[in-house]
């Protein structure tokens, strides 16, 4: 059964949400924010995998950059993820001002501060795949 937590934060007149839904022991989380929430970066790791990230195109030939929000957060909940993780991003706030830039990387930290909370108190607790062993094989 897959649940969800919300988590946000808002600043200088905008919002970043991070919706975290619990699939088994891996977490899908889906980091939106400000005036046209989307999906323009996957960031993905595991506490045994580097931290990968694809980034989709947006206007004018550029590609969207919310990663750099995303690996904020990967980077405090590395080691507290109990299975895999994937995070899609997609902020945006139109006519974004300078201060408003600057501060959503803090408000990414504090984010995944929170999360990182709700990790450290959270059981994890589901049931184990069963694998075929000592040459089992489908019938």
């Amino acid at each position: 059964m897959e649940k969800e937590y919300l988590f946000e934060v808002t600043k200088l007149d905008f919002t970043i949400r991070a919706a975290v839904t619990v699939i088994g022991k891996d977490l899908l989380v889906t980091l939106t924010g400000g005036d046209t929430p989307h999906i323009g970066t996957i960031t993905a790791f595991s506490r045994e995998t580097d931290v990968q990230t694809i980034r989709f195109p947006s206007h004018d030939g550029r590609f969207h950059k919310d990663d750099v929000l995303a690996q904020k957060i990967a980077e405090i909940i590395k080691e507290a993820v109990p299975g895999s993780c994937t995070i899609t991003s997609g902020v945006h706030v139109d006519h974004i001002s300078n201060a408003q830039i600057q501060a959503s990387f803090p408000m990414a930290e504090t984010v995944g501060r929170k999360i990182l909370d709700w990790l450290n108190h959270t059981d994890f607790q589901s049931k184990e795949p069963v694998y075929y062993k000592n040459g089992e094989k489908p019938l």
